[in-house]
């Protein structure tokens, strides 16, 4: 047992070897200050394989982990999915990432599944397997994906950087490791250890210190930010004993997470990424803040930071109706609000018993340290934080006023199901498409018109012709081609706000498209949107356009269903049982409809319709309305 000034002394021979070396980052009183919350030893968000009866209770309160097991069982009876260079390779000859990352997430899969498995039933027939992977797993060249490895000086060994997958890897390592304990052999604890200091935090130390420069993601406005944190900070508090090393993580936390907070939401607490990237990114942020308020022992909570609040809601005020939710940006139509983590948020926040959690059940899942928290290892009692964002109107709608994203429905107790999704700001934000003045029409529980979200990555996702695909440029959303053009990318192309108009009966919102074309001879492009409640609702989208010269005009649609011509002004468009009836006026202007299909790989997997309303000749001015409303499908 080491005295009080041995320890003191630990902790300050601790501090001078984290000391900046280049520079002046990390604050010694602060690390002091959090060192002094924390246990003398390493913390995870589980309980040890040892006491047996947390994982006993776990087993009463959650029998359908027997499922676990059973994933286990057929696990250790297939061969570990084969990952040879040539893989890692594909990205960097035709810039594929898909099948890569397919065998990565299977194998990394395994680590969860064994080591719950283990835990739960304390037999010992998943030590094997799993050593065997973790030996596979830290024989790889790296862990850096290949989709971030674009000159292959990772593969080569000529850097070792930290991405999304490194950050979560090291994690899942350490909370295995934390969790088994001497369970797993002394070879492979060391082996883990060795790699976790190799792979990640010696390059980390290095880059908060000076050592070398910072990665780019330590300042950075999006989801890397607080994956990569989460997983190099809950890493280390479930590998080092000593406080000092500990608090050292937990500061360069506190400092870089302010990045994420306040670049990847408006400050009304959208998330420009999009729904899929708050289940990701915030989810870690979720996830990180717990690890670090468990450790201190509720000492210190990011989850309080005043910035944190109103993203935290913003997976619930995203639902459009009925369980769908908006598809903006690069995002999957079929993404919801991750059941764990707005689990986690509904009792953090103690919202509402009636708003709308879904329920999660045992399946096939990817991180051990992110199932530990949100649905093992839940208190029943936690803090409440005050909440900030509107729920109040959540039956009515939700307004984002600094994203310019406006959700209407159709109120409490409503008999048409009958809601839309309307997104302004501009096309310069990250994962972001052109769709500056779109929108989509949810009818019962289908998007019928739809934004179709993102597309399944490869190389040109992120690269100069981005895009070029007709799913990420505004080809893909419900807004006009003028004179030909299609929106232009970035932060000048905007939906500007120029009215609003919310009651109970109804919304109406107004923008200014002009700046989001490329058309000088432009004079005008107003779109404005009137949704009406009540027994025959309806949405009504009207452009006021005008040149200098005649040109061009057409307006559009996307849908996944079908579309029938009902009669010259008038369509029905049907999708999986709902469907919506398209009134057009152009006020006698000529017009022809043109239908494509837009054979881009998308996210869920269809393929949806462009339907072009294209007005005959050129104009000097116009107004084209389409009167959408429910109706019932053939």
């Amino acid at each position: 047992m080491k005295s009080f000034l041995q320890r003191v002394a630990h902790c300050f021979l601790l501090l001078i070897a984290f000391a900046p070396a280049a520079r002046a980052t990390l604050d010694p009183d602060r690390i002091r200050e959090i060192a002094a919350m924390l246990p003398p030893h390493a913390t995870s968000l589980g309980q040890s394989i040892t006491n047996r009866a947390a994982w006993h209770d776990i087993l009463v309160y959650h029998p359908d982990l027997t499922n676990v097991i059973a994933l286990a069982v057929k696990d250790a009876a297939t061969p570990l999915p084969d990952q040879p260079d040539s893989l890692y390779l594909e990205y960097s000859r035709d810039g594929n990432r898909t099948d890569y990352q397919k065998v990565a997430a299977a194998r990394r899969d395994r680590i969860a599944v064994f080591t719950l498995a283990e835990c739960l039933e304390d037999k010992g027939r998943f030590i094997g397997p799993l050593q065997d992977t973790i030996a596979a797993f830290c024989a790889e060249r790296t862990w850096v994906l290949p989709a971030h490895d674009g000159k292959l000086e990772n593969f080569n060994g000529q850097s070792t950087d930290i991405d999304l997958d490194d950050a979560m890897y090291a994690a899942e390592l350490a909370t295995a490791n934390y969790l088994l304990g001497n369970r797993l052999s002394s070879k492979t604890r060391k082996l883990i250890l060795d790699n976790l200091e190799r792979r990640v935090f010696a390059p980390y130390r290095a880059a908060v210190n000076g050592g070398r420069p910072e990665f780019w993601w330590m300042n950075g406005s999006n989801n890397w930010d607080a994956v990569c944190l989460d997983g190099v900070t809950g890493a280390a508090l479930a590998t080092y004993d000593s406080p000092a090393e500990r608090a050292w993580y937990i500061a360069a936390a506190e400092k870089y997470i302010g990045s994420y907070l306040a670049g990847g939401f408006t400050p009304d607490g959208y998330c420009v990424e999009g729904l899929g990237y708050w289940n990701y990114g915030f989810g870690n942020f979720a996830l990180m803040s717990e690890n670090i308020r468990r450790a201190t022992g509720g000492q210190l909570d990011l989850l309080a930071r005043p910035q944190a609040a109103q993203p935290a809601l913003f997976g619930l005020r995203s639902e459009i109706l009925n369980g769908v939710y908006t598809s903006i940006a690069d995002c999957n139509p079929d993404t919801a609000p991750s059941p764990p983590l707005t689990r986690y948020l509904a009792g953090r926040f103690a919202l509402p018993g009636n708003m709308y959690f879904p329920v999660w059940h045992a399946d096939r899942f990817s991180y051990l340290i992110y199932y530990e928290v949100f649905k093992l290892f839940m208190p029943q009692a936690m803090p409440a934080l005050p909440v900030r964002g509107d729920v109040t109107a959540f039956p009515w709608r939700t307004w984002f006023p600094d994203a310019g994203v406006l959700i209407c429905r159709p109120g409490p107790r409503a008999e048409a199901q009958f809601a839309v999704a309307i997104k302004g700001r501009n096309n310069g934000v990250n994962h972001g498409h052109n769709d500056a003045g779109s929108f989509s029409v949810v009818v019962g529980k289908q998007m019928v018109i739809c934004d179709p979200g993102g597309e399944v990555y490869t190389a040109r996702t992120f690269g100069s012709h981005r895009y070029d695909s007709e799913v990420l440029n505004s080809f893909g959303h419900a807004v006009p081609i003028v004179a030909g053009q299609l929106q232009s990318k970035g932060k000048a192309a905007q939906a500007v706000l120029l009215a609003t108009n919310f009651s109970t009966a109804g919304d109406g919102i107004v923008f200014d498209l002009r700046s989001a074309y490329p058309v000088s001879d432009l004079l005008k492009l107003e779109r404005t949107f009137i949704f009406r409640r009540g027994a025959s609702p309806m949405l009504q989208v009207r452009d006021d356009v005008a040149f200098a010269s005649p040109e061009n005009y057409e307006s559009a649609l996307i849908t996944w269903g079908e579309i029938r011509r009902v009669s010259d002004n008038e369509l029905e468009i049907s999708d999986r049982g709902s469907a919506v009836r398209v009134s057009i006026d152009t006020q006698g202007h000529p017009f022809h409809l043109r239908q494509e299909v837009i054979n881009e790989n998308t996210e869920n997997g269809r393929k949806p319709i462009h339907l072009g309303i294209v007005l005959n000749d050129k104009i000097s001015s116009a107004a084209v309305m389409l009167r959408i409303s429910p109706a019932k499908s053939n």
